[in-house]
């Protein structure tokens, strides 16, 4: 499964970034924890939305 999300930053709400994954949880949990240098700064950050596609 792969995943197409939307995050919001919790401090700088006109912050977003889109991303895709095959591991939501964990790929969420990697920038919070700051540990994606393009996110880092705007730690932390809301799931605002998200699709998941089987292919």
């Amino acid at each position: 499964m792969k995943y197409v999300y939307i995050l919001t930053s919790h401090d700088f709400p006109d912050r977003h970034y889109v991303g895709v994954t095959g591991d939501l949880k964990a790929r969420l949990a990697k920038h919070n924890a700051k540990e994606v240098p393009h996110t880092s700064k705007y730690a932390p950050w809301l799931l605002k939305t998200y699709a998941a596609f089987s292919r």
